[in-house]
């Protein structure tokens, strides 16, 4: 799971990018990073951290242009290196810069194939570093001067050709503007939107609706699956659909948790989708709980406040808040590694005892993917003084690998993988359990909204859309799981050779050929 963000403006967007990584801080909050353009150079700025840590002051100053793009994201596994924070640079042809969010699934074959066939080197073990690699080839093709807008949906093509998986992705080009594009099947959202100045339209593309209503941009609509647009220097729009849409399937993981609740994917609103989810919850819960006494619903900050409510509203019974959230810690369900999952369940949430004490505690959150936090979650309502402690999920359980860029890589590590929902709650030490029904999920997310034809629903179901995910697939990537496990402890001594390596005191400038 990651965030992008591309703007092009009328003054500088050093500013406006920063901002906007700040609205999408929740998608990632491993690394960040900026790059920026005038008419003939490129300015970046990426590190490991919170977006507030990576820029000062004096990367600010620097980041020049009215063009540019952002990242933020988390790691699959361990903490990444600096060389693998996102945006990634090539100066062949004109120089391009790409943030991407999501994962192609033929990555290591792509890599060797551009090796061998485009004799072109990556230097990273990074998906959007390879995506570049394709872009770029494919603008090689069209780089005699002057370039046009028709050229980078050429170079768009061959992505989508040779580039499988779920992505949205941003690219710079120097000194000639901002393309964006969203794979055929629209799994990773991107949305775009304009604001008029006095100096005429600037216009934004990011992850979420959100980034456009915070920084008041009048949100146009979403990126089609299959489509690119690109806004050139002028602030001109241009758009194409390059190759047909398979489908419009929105991964249905962005409404239950990864997204903002007052985001909008696809038309489709998350905060009335998690409310829908919270009704559907409290009818079933009423049909075939009825032999419970519950005294108190519960919800587990921060996303299942929105389930929560209406759940506890459908069942006439007491809404509380009964856990404290710091703030400050980040989300464990992205944070790398399983142990500092677990060390951050605590110092994350702390329990306020009188809610617990001596009650049937009925504890809702939007899933359950490790049962990490939900565990620690589950006995520190006992260790409050609970009679009983019941637990539903907003979503289904979560039995299969994510290979769209959402760290569930391991069937090893998900808690309901080869269990029946029995065997689940004795894992995890709670009293009752219940998951959301699948076809009640996807009606909480689409109800009224025909637009989406489908969700990607592969972690419940197994059935990966994109159709080039098979058994051998997922056996490789549980086995590269392992081995990131076994390197988590690993400490690298130095990046100072890495060849994208920003220092802690500088930005990088990069010599552009865009002003042509």
């Amino acid at each position: 799971m990651s965030g992008v963000v591309g703007v092009v403006g009328k003054t500088g967007v050093n500013q406006l990018l920063y901002d906007a990584l700040t609205v999408l801080q929740h998608r990632g909050q491993d690394a960040a990073g900026i790059m920026t353009s005038d008419i003939r150079r490129l300015y970046l700025r990426k590190a490991n951290g919170l977006v507030r840590d990576v820029f000062q002051h004096r990367h600010m100053l620097r980041l020049r242009g009215n063009m540019g793009i952002g990242h933020v994201r988390y790691p699959n596994k361990k903490a990444l290196k600096v060389s693998e924070a996102q945006p990634f640079y090539v100066n062949s042809p004109y120089g391009i810069a790409l943030a991407q969010s999501g994962a192609v699934t033929n990555a290591r074959a792509l890599k060797e194939e551009l090796f061998a066939k485009d004799r072109r080197h990556v230097n990273t073990g990074s998906d959007a570093e390879i995506m570049l690699n394709v872009l770029a080839n494919g603008l090689d093709k069209h780089a005699e001067l002057p370039f046009t807008p028709e050229k980078a949906f050429k170079a768009v093509e061959e992505v989508y050709a040779r580039c499988k998986g779920a992505y949205a992705a941003v690219a710079l080009i120097s000194g000639q503007g901002v393309l964006a594009f969203r794979d055929p099947h629209g799994i990773r959202p991107l949305v775009y939107g304009v604001q008029e100045t006095e100096n005429g339209n600037e216009y934004m593309v990011a992850s979420e609706s959100i980034t456009l209503d915070v920084l008041r941009f009048k949100r146009l609509r979403d990126v089609s699956p299959g489509e690119a647009i690109f806004i050139d220097a002028s602030g001109n729009l241009h758009r194409r659909q390059c190759v047909p849409a398979q489908s419009l399937s929105p991964c249905i993981f962005e409404y239950v948790y990864l997204a903002r609740p007052d985001s909008v994917i696809d038309e489709i609103s998350v905060y009335k989708s998690r409310l829908r989810m919270g009704q559907k919850l409290g009818r079933r819960i009423r049909e075939e709980w009825s032999d419970l006494d519950i005294d108190v619903v519960i919800p587990v900050p921060d996303t299942a406040r929105t389930i929560a409510m209406p759940l506890a509203h459908e069942l006439n019974l007491k809404y509380r808040e009964g856990f404290v959230k710091n703030r400050y810690i980040g989300r464990t369900f992205i944070m790398p590694g399983q142990e500092q999952r677990e060390r951050s369940v605590r110092r994350k949430l702390n329990v306020i005892d009188l809610e617990f004490h001596n009650k049937n505690v009925l504890l809702v959150d939007d899933s359950i993917v490790r049962g990490t936090t939900c565990e620690g979650i589950i006995q520190m309502a006992r260790n409050a003084g609970a009679k009983n402690v019941y637990f539903v999920s907003a979503a289904p359980p979560v039995r299969y690998p994510n290979v769209y860029g959402i760290d569930m890589a391991s069937t090893s590590e998900l808690v309901a993988h080869g269990r029946t929902v029995e065997e689940i709650a004795q894992t995890l030490g709670v009293d009752r359990l219940m998951f959301q029904r699948l076809e009640d999920l996807i009606d909480a997310c689409r109800d009224g909204f025909p637009l989406v034809s489908s969700f990607e629903c592969s972690v419940f179901t197994g059935e990966y859309i994109t159709g080039d995910i098979d058994v051998a697939y997922l056996e490789e990537m549980d086995a590269h799981s392992r081995e990131d496990d076994d390197d988590e402890n690993d400490v690298e001594a130095d990046d100072d050779d890495d060849i994208h390596n920003v220092s802690e005191d500088d930005c990088l400038n990069l010599e552009g050929n865009g002003d042509g």
